[in-house]
């Protein structure tokens, strides 16, 4: 049995340090020591300590998704690459994700939409469903990029306008700006077209 020996405030108000039998032994949430009803004088076996290191691993794998997320939207898979990262075992893992999906914070459905919103304007379908792919997002959640841009050919012309700005109206250029419409993900039909439309020109790609 170990004995609580002294319980200090860090200067982040919200964790205090806690001794046990004179010596250092964690940091501690305040959350969790309120939770336990931690106080000085009493003992704890090793299998209560070890719950309570369970605990505290858990609220601190959860605090540092939420701050992660605060700023930037993240996937499923980048959240959990994250929390391997960081050192965190596989049962914790799973339980933060499952408590940050049931919250709402962790939602691949949500994050496909705010992505192609952010994005679609400056890039096609196909480069965008790559990406959403490398980002670990389902085949079935990718599907929904489909649903949301019905009609792509607006963008082509939007990122066909930005490009062409100030160069000639030569077959070269066409080329050269049709090539860069679909490195921007946009099909061969919609660049094809978009070229077309800002750049008149006599000859053919």
């Amino acid at each position: 049995m170990k004995t609580v020996t002294d319980l200090k405030p860090q200067k982040n108000s919200k964790r205090v340090n806690v001794y046990l039998d004179g010596e250092f032994y964690m940091g501690m949430e305040l959350y969790t020591v309120m939770k336990y009803r931690i106080k000085v004088g009493n003992t704890y076996s090793e299998s209560e300590l070890d719950a309570f290191v369970l605990d505290e691993e858990k609220n601190s794998a959860f605090n540092y998704v939420l701050n992660s997320l605060s700023k930037s939207l993240k996937t499923e898979k980048q959240v959990r690459i994250k929390l391997y990262e960081r050192g965190y075992t596989y049962p914790i893992v799973k339980e933060v994700i499952e408590k940050l999906k049931s919250y709402g914070y962790l939602n691949d459905e949500q994050f496909v939409t705010k992505f192609v919103n952010t994005y679609s304007k400056t890039k096609g379908k196909r480069l965008i469903k790559t990406q959403l792919k490398l980002k670990g997002v389902s085949d079935s959640d990718i599907e929904n990029v489909d649903n949301i841009i019905e009609n792509e050919l607006n963008s082509a012309v939007y990122v066909a306008e930005k490009y062409l700005k100030n160069k000639p109206n030569d077959i070269k250029t066409k080329q050269k700006c049709y090539r860069y419409l679909l490195s921007k993900g946009f099909s061969y039909e919609d660049s094809k077209r978009a070229v077309d439309k800002v750049l008149v020109s006599d000859e053919e790609i």
